[in-house]
C-alpha cells in the first residue's frame, strides 16, 4: 500500500503545539521505529517502558527521515540543533500523536467500517471471534483483530498483542476497507486503551463483559484499572452502541459517562436482553434468550454471556432476531476456550485460557455443574513478569473446587519456574497442599493428571489455551496442549488395550 501524504495532512488533529520547517514536505512512511526509517519517513518519537524513542532522533535523522514527531523538547534539543530539510513537529503526547498520524495516513479506515470493540477481562476472544463468523454466516465480509489472530476476510495475520500498535491496526483496517469488509470486530485491551492505541478509531458499537483481577503488574491498582476500561466508553460517540453486562458490578459504571446509546444484557435481572440456561451438558447448552429457545455447542454461565453479548450486537448491527439465533447455533467454540479432548477410560480433558482467579472459577464450576459425580482436576500455572497478586488467588480457587490439583509452569519467562509455583502455593492451606502436586515440567505434569486420573475424571488444563508455545527464559518454545494430551491418550489407551 504506497500512500503520499503531506506532513500538514499527516498531523491534523493530532494536537500539534508548535512546527519548526515545511509543513508541505510529502511522506511516503511513518514508524515509531528508529530502525525501519528510511528516506521521506516520519519518525514518532514515543516514550516507552523499555526505552525511549527521543533517544533515538539523531538516527532517524541520519537514516534520512523529513519529519519527527515529539514531545519532549529537552530530549530534543539534546539529539543537536535542527538539520535542515527535516520538520519538527512538537506535541502534547506523541502516543496520542501516533495513533491519529496512522489513522490519517491510512485514510481513517475505522470510519468505513463497523468497527466493533469489546474491553473487560474475561470473554474478549470468545465473543469477538463468534460475531467475526457469526457476521460472515449471515453473509457479511468481516475482519478480526483478536489474541489468538487477526483476519482480513479469510486471510490471516500472527498476533502479537491483544491490542495492536495503532500502525498495525491502522494498516489491517485499510486492508478489509480495500477488500471489500463491512465489519470488524475487535479486543480492546486495557493496557491498548491506556497507551491510546485505539485513539481516534471510530466505533460503531463497544461491548463491555466483565471486570476482575488481572494486569495488576501494569496498572498497580483495581481502580485505574477499572478507569482503563472506562476511557473505551467515554471515548464512544453519540452515533455509536454502548453494550455493557449490567450483572457484573461495575457494568453501570462503564457506560455511567458515555454519549452513545447503551443497551444493557443480562443473565439474572431485567434488562434490553437476557438469558437464562435451560440445560447443559459436555456437548452444549440449551439457552432461552429474550424468549426464544436457541441451542449452543458451547458450555458454561460465563459463555451464556459470552452468547448474550454477541446477540446484543448482532440485534445492535440490524441483524434479524431470527437469524441471529439460527447463526449463533451453528457457532463452535474459539480455540483453547473450553476445548475437550475424549480420551479413553472416559476421562476427559478440558483446555482453557483461564488464567486469572475469576475465569479460573468459571470454568471450574462449569465443569462441576455438568459432571458432579466426576473427580475434577486442576492442572495450572501463573506466568512470569506478570501480576504476582493473583498466583495465591488462583490456588485458593482451585482448591475450593478440584478434588485434585497439579501446580506446573506456564510462561514462566524470566523468573524461576519453582519460584511462581512458591507463590502460587501460599495461596493454598494445610488441605489445599496435601490435595496438590508440584511438577515444574508442564508436559510432564499433564502425563502425570492424565495416568493418575481415575476413570471418568475431568482434567483442567488452565493457563494455556490457544497458545502452541511455552515461553521459558527469553526462549519460546513449541508447545501445544492438544498435541501433548492426544498423545498421552494414545499412550494410555495402549496400556488400557495390553490389560
Amino acid at each position: 500500500m504506497k500512500i503520499d501524504m503531506t506532513i500538514k495532512e499527516l498531523t491534523e488533529g493530532c494536537g500539534t503545539v508548535s512546527c519548526i520547517g515545511n509543513t508541505d514536505i510529502r511522506i511516503t512512511a511513518v514508524t515509531d521505529d528508529s530502525r525501519k526509517v528510511t528516506a521521506g519517513t516520519m519518525f514518532v518519537a514515543v516514550k516507552g517502558f523499555a526505552s525511549d524513542g527521543h533517544a533515538y532522533i539523531g538516527s532517524a535523522i541520519g537514516k534520512g527521515a523529513a519529519a519527527i514527531v515529539y514531545e519532549n523538547q529537552e530530549a530534543l534539543d539534546a539529539a543537536g540543533p535542527p538539520s535542515p530539510g527535516v520538520t519538527y513537529v512538537k506535541v502534547g503526547s506523541s502516543r496520542h500523536a501516533l495513533a491519529i498520524i496512522a489513522g490519517n495516513f491510512y485514510g481513517n479506515p475505522s470510519r468505513k467500517l463497523n468497527l466493533v470493540g469489546i474491553t473487560g477481562t474475561n470473554g474478549k476472544t470468545t465473543t469477538v471471534t463468534l460475531l467475526y463468523h457469526l457476521f460472515r454466516s449471515l453473509g457479511y465480509e468481516c475482519g478480526l483483530l483478536s489474541t489468538i489472530a487477526n483476519y482480513v476476510g479469510t486471510r490471516e495475520s500472527e498476533a502479537v498483542n491483544t491490542t495492536s500498535d495503532p500502525l498495525t491496526i491502522n494498516s489491517l483496517l485499510a486492508e478489509m476497507v480495500d477488500t471489500g469488509c463491512q465489519y470488524c470486530f475487535m479486543e480492546v485491551s486495557s493496557i491498548g486503551i491506556e497507551q491510546e492505541r485505539v485513539a481516534g478509531l471510530e466505533f460503531k458499537v463497544g461491548i463491555f463483559s466483565n471486570l476482575t483481577h488481572d494486569h495488576l503488574d501494569y496498572h498497580k491498582t483495581f481502580a485505574e484499572y477499572l478507569r482503563c476500561k472506562k476511557l473505551f466508553f467515554d471515548g464512544l460517540s453519540e452515533d455509536a452502541v454502548a453494550i455493557t453486562n449490567i450483572d457484573d458490578k461495575n457494568g453501570s459504571v462503564m457506560v455511567q459517562n458515555t454519549k452513545a446509546r447503551i443497551v444493557t444484557y443480562s443473565c439474572r435481572t431485567m434488562a434490553d436482553h437476557t438469558c437464562r440456561i435451560i440445560e447443559e451438558s459436555f456437548d452444549g447448552m440449551q439457552l432461552n434468550i429474550d424468549g426464544h429457545e436457541c441451542w449452543t455447542s458451547l458450555i458454561g454461565q460465563h459463555n451464556a454471556y459470552n452468547i448474550l453479548a454477541i446477540y446484543s450486537a448482532a440485534i445492535a448491527l440490524g441483524a434479524e432476531t431470527e437469524e441471529a439465533l439460527i447463526g449463533i447455533s451453528k457457532l463452535k467454540s474459539a480455540r483453547g476456550r473450553l476445548e475437550t479432548i475424549r480420551g479413553p477410560r472416559d476421562i476427559t480433558a478440558v483446555i482453557d485460557y483461564a488464567h486469572t482467579p475469576d475465569a479460573m472459577e468459571n470454568v471450574l464450576k462449569t465443569l462441576r455443574d455438568i459432571a458432579p459425580e466426576r473427580e475434577l482436576i486442576c492442572l495450572f500455572g501463573c506466568g512470569g513478569d506478570r501480576d504476582k497478586t493473583k498466583r495465591p488467588e488462583m490456588a485458593a480457587v482451585a482448591q475450593k473446587m478440584a478434588d485434585r490439583i497439579i501446580v506446573t509452569s506456564d510462561n514462566s519467562r524470566t523468573e524461576r519456574t519453582e519460584d511462581i509455583m512458591e507463590d502460587i502455593k501460599a495461596g493454598m492451606d494445610l488441605k489445599g497442599r496435601a490435595k496438590s502436586l508440584f511438577i515444574a515440567d508442564r508436559k510432564e505434569a499433564i502425563r502425570t493428571a492424565v495416568m493418575t486420573a481415575p476413570e471418568g475424571a475431568t482434567i483442567l488444563l488452565a493457563g494455556k489455551g490457544h497458545e502452541t508455545y511455552q515461553i521459558l527464559g527469553k526462549t519460546k518454545n513449541h508447545f501445544d496442549e492438544r498435541e501433548i494430551v492426544s498423545g498421552v491418550f494414545d499412550e494410555l489407551q495402549t496400556l488400557c488395550d495390553g490389560n
